[in-house]
């Protein structure tokens, strides 16, 4: 009975361990944006509507 709750102890520790480390590595990513390309003149632009 005890080894069964010792092994479960580590299983668990380990499981808390791997969660904090993924966690940490996601928190520690660098996001990017991709530069906005400038829209090409439109020669067909949409008037403002009359008011």
């Amino acid at each position: 009975m005890i080894t069964v709750l010792v092994i479960s102890i580590i299983v668990i520790l380990i499981v808390l361990a791997l969660s904090v480390l993924t966690i940490g590595k996601g928190y520690s990513y660098k996001h990017t944006v991709d530069p906005v390309k400038s829209l090409p003149e439109d020669d067909g632009k949409k008037e403002e509507p009359e008011k």
